[in-house]
């Protein structure tokens, strides 16, 4: 590692979905020292035993308490503790790691999030809900508690790793990537007739079915205009978005001098994780090496907005500010889970999400930042689940 300085006590929330595996890959790969303070997972039981007796954690957390017992049974006779259940996971982000790498998939993750923000743990951030639910407060905590938030997603680390702090006036706008999912070159009348199989298709990435919607939708892209907006102190009118279907180019920064900054890479989470481990310096590893001749022409498009109306969507909700992104990621769950479930068409997402906003604005207070960012946040996506399963329901019957 040479003069190196880097993180030693470090926990993993979400160790088994792709994030959290692509990071412990990381480690083997650069053959870092640490000691592993914690790993949490969803349900996936077996491969947390796994890496439990690969990493050897002082605690093992599944949050699906009922899968406890088994997690005890695999790991019986190793030493390493086993616990269960949501206050367990926010316990093990509250233990005294130097580095937390958030990674639990949707709301459960704010609360874990949060709690490893208190603790002035530097905190690699692949929890999207974290920053659209109540980035504000996060990025508040982690400054005043010592410690850092640092992205993970390919697209706002490419923004991370070129935006000049000291120019950061001069920057006039910030460009994210996507991919443009399966539906890039589809029209609305074929997005219409989608099935569930086509929609989940991405080009590019193996993905969970979440996750593959929302990059369908672009809903995936919304969410990150608002991550970017928290991030980077730059309102919506100043973040775009650009179709760029070799997810070469993760993000650019456009700064007012007419200069346009971008970050380049493979296609591949573990350069981003790699950076928000070392930062400020940089990890040797057997990295992929970007080829720009094998890669190809670097192509891009704006994305039409009859097609992809989550971009508008969420631009709207972080003007409304408040709690109307967390709104909207509760109805934007709400809507995916009708459509994998096959009781929504494909369309219908992005409809119930607006549908669901509008109603919350005449019934709910989602512009109040007042109490506890977890309560508050809580609060507001439990009231949003109810009204978008409402939408969904008058259009089932429909």
């Amino acid at each position: 590692m040479g003069t190196l300085s880097l993180p030693r006590k470090v926990s993993v929330l979400g160790s088994t979905g792709s994030v959290g595996m692509s990071t412990l890959d990381l480690f083997d790969q650069a053959g870092v020292e640490i000691e592993m303070v914690g790993l949490a997972a969803g349900r996936n039981v077996a491969r947390l035993a796994e890496q439990a007796l690969r990493w050897r954690p002082q605690l093992a957390v599944i949050q699906d308490e009922t899968l406890l017992p088994e997690l005890r049974e695999r790991l019986k006779g190793s030493g390493i503790a086993a616990a269960g259940g949501a206050q367990a996971v926010i316990d093990v982000a509250s233990a005294d790691a130097q580095w937390v790498m958030s990674a639990i998939v949707g709301f459960a993750g704010l609360a874990p999030t949060l709690a490893a923000a208190r603790s002035g743990a530097v905190i690699a951030l692949a929890n999207k809900e974290s920053l659209v639910c109540a980035g504000p407060s996060l990025l508040r905590i982690a400054k005043l508690a010592g410690g850092a938030v640092i992205p993970v997603d390919s697209e706002h680390s490419a923004i991370f790793q070129v935006l000049d702090p000291m120019a950061a006036a001069q920057v006039t706008r910030l460009i994210l990537t996507s991919s443009g999912g399966p539906f890039r070159n589809a029209s609305r009348e074929e997005m219409a007739a989608a099935t569930l199989e086509q929609a989940l298709a991405h080009p590019n990435f193996s993905m969970g079915a979440k996750i593959s919607i929302d990059s369908a939708t672009m809903m995936n892209k919304g969410l990150e205009v608002i991550e970017a907006a928290y991030l980077f102190s730059m309102p919506p009118e100043r973040i775009d978005v650009l179709v760029h279907p070799q997810q070469i180019i993760h993000s650019l920064v456009e700064y007012a001098d007419g200069s346009t900054l971008a970050q380049l890479g493979a296609p591949d989470m573990r350069p981003p994780i790699a950076c928000a481990f070392a930062w400020p310096d940089r990890l040797p590893w057997p990295a992929p090496k970007l080829d720009l001749v094998a890669s190809g022409p670097l192509t891009f498009q704006h994305p039409d907005p009859q097609k992809f109306p989550a971009l508008t969507i969420a631009k709207q909700a972080l003007a409304a500010g408040g709690q109307a992104p967390a709104a909207m990621n509760a109805a934007n769950e709400r809507a995916v889970s009708a459509f994998l479930d096959r009781r929504i068409r494909f369309l219908d997402i992005p409809d119930v999400v607006a549908e669901t906003l509008e109603r919350m604005d005449r019934t709910e207070s989602v512009t109040s930042l007042d109490g506890d960012a977890v309560e508050r946040a809580r609060n507001t996506d439990a009231a949003a689940r109810r009204v978008a399963d409402e939408v969904v329901g008058g259009l089932v019957a429909a």
